[in-house]
């Protein structure tokens, strides 16, 4: 063989192992991100004092339902005229909670609205949800005025009167019910006022450069203190009173999510959700939605931007918590404040 030829084949040879070496990059920096081992249980840091351990994986199936389970359960909140139209029922006589119980509707809604039944608890003079055991020496019915299905309409008024006519007929009272043309207005209203301030604010996490695997993605918010939720593909962040709506929410591919092996998934894109109307202000939610979504950025090497793909800069984010601010006045000058029972109720 000439030297030629040996050069020529030396010369080969480097480019094929360049070229090999090169698709070997390649192929690497657009494999998905993967979680790291993590030999010891990770502290949430700094979004929250929270009960549960985020890396620990029992804590980690913990869903949105079993997070509003307080040491003691949450008492159903009391009807109000304020979203709320209130039938009375008179009795003749006072009413075992046995026997409302027995007659109450199949059903607790009258079309797409939550319809309630209350009793006067005949020792302590409060009103509750009709138990056994108990006596009530009044009843009142109630169907909620407007939520984000609508506003209450004439059809699911009239199936409201008709429910509150049977279960009064059945326990022996008169029930006492609102002008039909005066509640409907009243739940156009709300409805309107509803519809102008539920918000919602999302913030997008795109991937710069090489994508995420959903083990990667689930680490990450874990260590901001993130713990899964009821639906694939999706993380809440729990409120730091226990029986709270959670704080934030986290969404990603739910495809990914169910993915037999996580590592091969890839994920360009998360969304952190926060629900206005649903959490208190005093939990300073938006500020910690940016704080969340600036760390993700940072870690995980990501841009934050609109629902629209614009990146958010920091001025557009002061603008929006500006906003938020005159949107938390709002609703607390009408006293719906935000993670309010009322606000839950209406804006659900």
């Amino acid at each position: 063989m000439s030297k030629l030829q040996i050069g020529l084949a030396i010369a080969g040879g480097l480019v094929l192992a360049a070229l090999v070496a090169h698709g070997a990059w390649v192929t690497r920096r657009n494999q998905p991100r993967l979680a790291e081992p993590e030999p010891r249980p990770v502290e949430p840091q700094g979004l929250g004092e929270l009960a549960l351990d985020p890396s620990d994986p029992v804590a980690a199936r913990v869903d949105e339902d079993a997070l509003l389970l307080p040491p003691a359960l949450e008492r159903k909140p009391l009807m109000d005229s304020l979203i709320d139209v209130i039938a009375s029922i008179e009795l003749e006589q006072p009413v075992a909670g046995e026997a409302v119980l027995a007659h109450m509707p199949a059903t607790r809604r009258v079309g797409s609205k939550p319809f309630a039944i209350e009793g006067l608890e005949q020792e302590s003079g409060q009103w509750e949800p009709p138990q056994a055991g108990r006596r009530y020496s009044a009843l009142q019915a109630g169907v909620q005025l407007a939520n984000r299905a609508g506003a209450l309409n004439e059809i699911e008024y009239s199936e409201f009167v008709v429910k509150t006519q049977a279960l009064a007929d059945a326990v022996g009272g008169t029930p006492e019910v609102p002008d039909m043309l005066d509640a409907v207005a009243r739940a156009r209203e709300l409805d309107g006022f509803a519809g102008e301030h539920d918000a919602q604010l999302n913030i997008t996490l795109r991937a710069r450069h090489t994508a995420w695997s959903a083990g990667y993605v689930q680490q990450n918010a874990a260590r901001l203190g993130f713990v899964a939720g009821v639906l694939p593909g999706r993380m809440v962040l729990p409120a730091s009173t226990a029986g709270q709506l959670p704080l934030l929410g986290l969404h990603y591919d739910a495809q990914a999510a169910l993915a037999e092996d996580p590592a091969l998934t890839a994920i360009r894109e998360v969304t952190l959700s926060l629900e206005v109307p649903q959490v208190p202000r005093s939990e300073q939610p938006y500020a910690r939605l940016r704080e969340a979504a600036a760390r993700l950025a940072e870690v995980m090497d990501g841009q934050l931007t609109d629902d629209n793909g614009q990146p958010l800069t920091a001025a557009a984010m002061d603008l929006i918590g500006a906003e938020l601010e005159n949107l938390y006045d709002r609703l607390d000058a009408r006293e719906l404040s935000a993670g309010s029972a009322l606000a839950r109720r209406l804006f659900s």
